[in-house]
């Protein structure tokens, strides 16, 4: 039997043809080239995306940024940033932590190796991420460490804005992308704030096997369970993209009216700040449906969606930039990567050309891991149908019904009283030497809930919120702090209590 040859031009045919499909083909074939591309673009675009959104990242929260609201821009800007604030590349380099763990262990590294890594690692963090730090520092294991009852930010965008890598080493291939997912995105998150970034692997993964936006985002949520409020908040914003195709801002207008009300992040209840995960997916898929392929419409949508517009602008240029390839991604956009693709990102022994081959390396362990098969100059994926991954729900039953400043510090024995269900009392330690970890009990009625050791608020291993209990029975209860090892140059303070329900307040 003659074997059938696959010419570039034939190759090209069959790429575009499936490309078109919607719906999903059983196996997809594309160029080395291609795929490398395609990879590529995603890095590439995730960071000239952060880059834009940079200028604006929590400046506008709870409204949109208007039109004519300059947002800088110029070739230099990436370097700019390298230079004076790589912290800005946070979502990037927490993404190659993870990374660097598969390239060292290979594709079965376990989920301790992950937290090990993530929690040793010399960056500083924020809300989920530094919570399940201080957890993981503790002796939580993940999945508990990212756990609402262990985790008061459980569903913010923490591992939505680090999911990338899982969908660049998944090509057509969601399920394996939630697989990964599972074992790294619970060290963090649960709830909706995993599902975010189950569902921007999903992406990512989607935009290797078609460039019709609307069928990519469509399928990705249908990774996403359809009791859970994560995907009925991007259901919404795929049927007002039909109701109104082209008013992206009546689309976020309808989104802020249902679902921007935060219930978890302390910092974000009762106040404008959101840094929910479904209220931020639902601006990057803002940005994918409105933007039309287009690149700077996608970019400028999402982060004029305002909150986390750096990250949302990251996501939505990543997922653009895989589908349409590294080469197609305009010059005026990559230039400003060319004085920078060499240097490592912050934190990290990583740049983006490294990034760009050990992508392309990983993807090619899936695709074979997976069934594909790898020839030498053509990949076949044995692409999935999305399935659901499993339910979660954060916060069941808790409402937030007050949020009050306390601003006391705490002695040798102090005590908070509420009424409620569940109670967050936020706060911070502040010694002048860095070392210092104040060791201080913690009761809830007069039972001892846990002996906490709170390093200083500068310190990488810090504890986001002082203490925490949830599911607690509804009636006056008492918080009481016993500072074991006190010093005359420290502090321990106190700064404010949110406090749940089990009902909405009237």
């Amino acid at each position: 039997m003659k074997k059938r040859v696959l010419t570039p031009f034939l190759l090209a045919i069959l790429f575009c043809t499936e490309m078109a499909c919607s719906s999903i083909p059983s196996t997809t074939i594309l160029s080395k080239e291609t795929l490398q591309d395609k990879i590529k673009g995603g890095w590439a675009g995730k960071t000239i995306g952060c880059t834009y959104g940079g200028p604006v990242e929590f400046l506008y929260n709870g409204t949109m940024i208007q039109d004519y609201v300059p947002i800088k821009w110029d070739k230099d800007r990436a370097k700019w940033y390298y230079d004076n604030f790589p912290g800005l590349y946070d979502d990037i380099y927490v993404n190659l932590t993870f990374v660097e763990v598969f390239e060292r262990l290979g594709l079965e590294a376990p989920a301790d190796s992950f937290a090990i890594a993530f929690a040793n690692a010399p960056y500083p963090l924020w809300h989920a991420n530094q919570a399940a730090r201080y957890n993981i520092l503790q002796g939580l294991k993940p999945s508990e460490s990212g756990h609402w009852l262990n985790n008061p930010h459980a569903d913010d965008i923490d591992f939505q804005i680090e999911a990338d890598f899982a969908g660049l080493m998944s090509p057509g291939m969601p399920n394996t992308a939630s697989h990964i997912a599972d074992k790294i995105g619970h060290i963090m998150n649960y709830g909706d704030g995993w599902y975010g970034g189950v569902f921007v692997a999903a992406l990512y993964s989607g935009a290797f096997i078609s460039d019709d936006m609307e069928f990519v985002v469509g399928e990705a949520l249908k990774t996403i369970p359809e009791e859970s409020s994560f995907h009925q908040c991007i259901k919404d914003v795929i049927n007002w993209h039909k109701e109104f195709p082209n008013d992206w801002k009546r689309n976020w207008f309808e989104c802020e009216k249902k679902w921007s009300s935060e219930i978890g992040c302390p910092d974000g209840v009762f106040a404008p700040f959101n840094i929910d995960a479904k209220i931020n997916s639902a601006y990057v898929a803002i940005g994918l449906l409105y933007g039309n392929k287009d690149f700077f419409k996608t970019i400028d949508i999402a982060a004029r969606c305002g909150q986390d517009a750096d990250c949302n602008a990251a996501t939505a240029a990543g997922i653009l930039g895989t589908m349409i390839g590294y080469s197609q991604i305009p010059e005026y956009w990559k230039e400003c990567l060319y004085e920078i693709e060499d240097r490592d990102f912050e934190y990290t022994d990583i740049s983006l050309n490294d990034i760009y081959k050990i992508g392309f390396k990983h993807a090619l362990l899936v695709i074979e891991q997976q069934g594909g098969k790898i020839e030498e100059q053509q990949v076949q994926i044995k692409c999935q149908q999305p399935v659901a991954v499993a339910y979660e729900k954060s916060f069941e039953g808790h409402f937030p019904i007050e949020k009050r400043a306390i601003n006391q510090s705490i002695s040798e024995q102090s005590k908070v009283a509420f009424k409620g269900i569940g109670v967050v009392v936020k706060g911070y330690v502040h010694c002048p030497d860095s070392n210092y970890v104040a060791q201080v009990e913690m009761y809830i009625d007069n039972a001892l809930a846990e002996t906490a050791q709170l390093p200083v608020a500068s310190s990488n291993a810090r504890k986001v919120d002082l203490f925490w209990k949830y599911q607690l029975p509804m009636g006056e209860h008492i918080i009481t702090f016993n500072w074991l090892n006190p010093r005359p140059d420290a502090r321990v303070i106190a700064t404010e209590a949110l406090v749940y329900s089990n009902a909405p307040s009237k």
